[in-house]
């Protein structure tokens, strides 16, 4: 069983305050809003499905400005506490994470070299700084899979 089962999409789903799911043929559709600011996203998770040649699960974001997709998706960090989800992708050498906000927000880092996660964010420029403080709530996705 891979990740986006029922109790995951559950677990995100109330993490986000998402005002919809939907469960759809081969993905499910949250849509969170925030209405002070006037702010809605959807988010689509998909299980799995066909990447080119191979499957793999994928994270959908669309926006009324944007649409963000994380391929091969290998986790997830849900974070009450911040009220955001981050979804992650790896590779060998480097990271990339999508973070959703309860706040119907979102960002995305792509490429990251994984030490920038886990080193002296103090030594970063600011502009790189926030890729590795956003993306070190992924640390213990990474540290399980070692």
């Amino acid at each position: 069983m891979g990740i986006f089962q029922s109790k995951d999409i559950k677990k995100i789903a109330s993490c986000l305050d998402a005002v919809e799911v939907k469960k759809q043929k081969d993905h499910s559709r949250l849509k969170i809003e925030n209405k002070k600011d006037k702010r809605q996203i959807i988010l689509e998770l998909y299980p799995e499905t066909a990447l080119g040649k191979t499957k793999g699960p994928l994270v959908v974001v669309y926006t009324p400005d944007c649409h963000l997709q994380l391929h091969n998706c290998s986790g997830y960090v849900v974070s009450d506490e911040l009220g955001e989800v981050t979804f992650i992708g790896e590779t060998k050498d480097k990271i990339s994470g999508l973070v959703v906000e309860r706040q119907a927000a979102c960002a995305f880092y792509a490429n990251v070299k994984r030490e920038l996660i886990s080193g002296d964010f103090t030594q970063l420029g600011i502009e790189v700084m926030l890729s590795g403080v956003a993306l070190s709530l992924a640390e213990e996705i990474i540290e399980k899979k070692r």
